[in-house]
C-alpha cells in the first residue's frame, strides 16, 4: 500500500506538470493573440488595412505555418476586437491572458466591463470549463448575483464584506432534470444525490454537510432540509425548501433553525449560520416587507427548473441601477 502511495505521488506531480504546461501555452497564446490584434488595429487606424488585407494575411500565415491554426480572417478580427474593448482596462487585459481563447471569446461580446470581469474572476476562481461559462453566461449568472449582492446590502450590519458575489437571486436548476411538478422531497433528493452539478450553480466553496441535516431543542427533533458549509465565509448555510411561493411565516422555520445551528452547533472560530429560503416564486416587494425587521442573515431566492428569462434578470437589474442613480441625483 505504501509503494501504491508513492507512485500515486508522481502521477500526481505529472498531472500538476501537465496543468502547469497547458495554463503556460494558453497563456502565450492569448499574449500573441493580443499582439497581433494590436498590430491589426493600428494598421486598420492607419487606413492601411481593410478586409481584403486581412484575408491575405490570413493566407499567409496558413502557407507560412501550416501547422498553426486559429488566424483565419474572423478570428484575426476577433484579435483586433479583443485588444480595442480592454485596452484602456489594464485589469481586464491582465485577467483574459489567464482564461483561455475559448472562454475570452464568450465573454468578449458581453455588455460591460463590469459584466466582463465578473465572468473572468468567476471563471478563475471556480475553474469553469468553456462549457459551464457558456451555461453561466445563458443563465444571467450575472445579473442573478448583482441582484442577490443588492439585496444582502440591507444586512451589511451582520454579514461580512466577503458575501459578496456569494449567492444569487434565483437558482436555475435546469442540471437536476426535475419535472414540472414535483414535491419539496423530490427536490431535495435531486439536490443531494447530484451535489456536483448543483455545486455548479451554487458554487465550489460550498461543502455540503447533509440532507435533513437533525436538530434538537429541548425535547424536540428538527431537521433542516440541507446543510452546507462556506469555506470562504466560514460558517454554515441552512436551506430551506419551499415548492410553493414563497410566504412572510416561513421565515419563522428557518430563523429558529439558525438560531439552534449557532446555539448547539456553531464552533468558536466560525461566523454565524447564514440562511436560504429557496422558494418556488416570490414577490419582491413582500419579501422586502418580511425581511425589513429580521435580524438574521437570510436570504429568500427563488428557483428554476428551466433557464430563466435573460431579457427579465436584465430589466430588473436595469432598474436597480437606475433606481439608484436617482437616488445618488437627488
Amino acid at each position: 500500500m505504501e509503494l501504491q502511495e508513492q507512485f500515486s505521488h508522481i502521477t500526481t506531480l505529472i498531472s500538476k506538470a501537465k496543468e502547469n504546461a497547458f495554463h503556460a501555452v494558453n497563456k502565450e497564446l492569448v499574449t500573441l493573440y493580443w499582439h497581433v490584434g494590436e498590430y491589426v488595429s493600428l494598421q486598420v487606424e492607419m487606413k492601411a488595412w481593410g478586409k481584403s488585407v486581412v484575408k491575405e494575411l490570413s493566407l499567409f500565415i496558413q502557407q507560412s505555418e501550416p501547422n498553426i491554426v486559429g488566424f483565419s480572417p474572423q478570428n484575426i478580427w476577433r484579435m483586433k476586437q479583443f485588444v480595442e474593448t480592454y485596452k484602456d482596462f489594464p485589469k481586464l487585459a491582465t485577467l483574459a491572458r489567464e482564461l483561455s481563447w475559448s472562454q475570452n471569446r464568450l465573454i468578449l461580446p458581453l455588455k460591460s466591463s463590469e459584466e466582463q470581469e465578473f465572468y473572468m474572476l468567476f471563471c478563475i476562481k471556480e475553474k469553469w470549463s468553456v462549457r459551464e461559462l457558456e451555461r453561466q453566461i445563458n443563465t444571467s449568472c450575472f445579473e442573478r448575483v448583482m441582484l442577490a449582492n443588492e439585496k444582502l446590502a440591507t444586512l451589511s450590519g451582520v454579514l461580512s464584506k466577503e458575501a459578496t458575489n456569494t449567492f444569487k437571486d434565483t437558482y436555475v436548476l435546469e442540471l437536476l432534470q426535475l419535472p414540472e411538478s414535483h414535491l419539496e422531497k423530490d427536490l431535495r433528493k435531486a439536490i443531494a444525490q447530484n451535489i456536483t452539478k448543483f455545486l455548479l450553480e451554487f458554487g465550489r466553496d460550498f461543502a455540503f454537510m447533509g440532507e435533513e441535516y437533525p436538530l434538537q431543542v429541548g425535547n424536540q427533533d428538527f431537521a433542516i432540509d440541507l446543510l452546507f458549509y462556506n469555506r470562504n465565509l466560514n460558517c454554515m448555510v441552512a436551506i430551506e425548501l419551499k415548492i410553493e411561493k414563497f410566504k412572510p411565516e416561513h421565515l419563522g422555520q428557518l430563523n429558529f433553525y439558525l438560531e439552534a445551528l449557532d446555539r448547539d452547533i456553531r464552533k468558536p472560530h466560525e461566523q454565524p449560520s447564514i440562511g436560504i429560503l429557496l422558494c418556488n416564486g416570490k414577490d419582491d416587494i413582500v419579501v422586502e416587507y418580511a425581511l425589513s425587521r429580521t435580524v438574521s442573515p437570510t436570504l429568500v431566492a427563488d428557483y428554476q427548473t428551466k433557464l430563466p428569462s435573460k431579457e427579465l434578470l436584465q430589466r430588473k437589474w436595469k432598474e436597480i441601477l437606475e433606481s439608484l442613480d436617482s437616488e445618488e441625483y437627488n
